[in-house]
């Protein structure tokens, strides 16, 4: 599944949101570039299930350094989902499977 191209994730910028299929069910997830390569996961904060982006697209804190919670503040390594700061500390988020194919951001689940 094609979720976005990769043109359209700047380093540190806005995400894509998706969804993804798993257990049956249908999940809100993310997709963001980090350190030059795209990441994803879940939209679901490790501390109490909600979406994180405090903007639509938006899941970067102002100075683009940590994905944020907009609910709790929670914050999370942008490189690995772990949160390093807020009410999960020692938790993350739960990612997603995806590469850069051709110009494109694909899901490989």
């Amino acid at each position: 599944m094609i979720i976005c191209a990769a043109a359209a994730l700047a380093e540190a910028g806005d995400g894509v949101r998706f969804e993804v299929r798993r257990g049956g069910r249908v999940h809100a997830a993310f997709a963001i570039r980090w350190q030059g390569r795209v990441r994803a996961y879940l939209n679901r904060c490790a501390h109490v299930p909600v979406e994180l982006d405090w903007q639509p697209n938006r899941f970067f804190d102002a100075d683009g350094i940590v994905l944020l919670c907009s609910t709790h503040g929670a914050e999370y390594d942008p490189a690995t989902g772990r949160c390093i700061g807020g009410p999960c500390v020692g938790r993350g988020l739960e990612p997603v499977a995806v590469a850069e194919i051709d110009g494109q951001v694909v899901l490989v689940e």
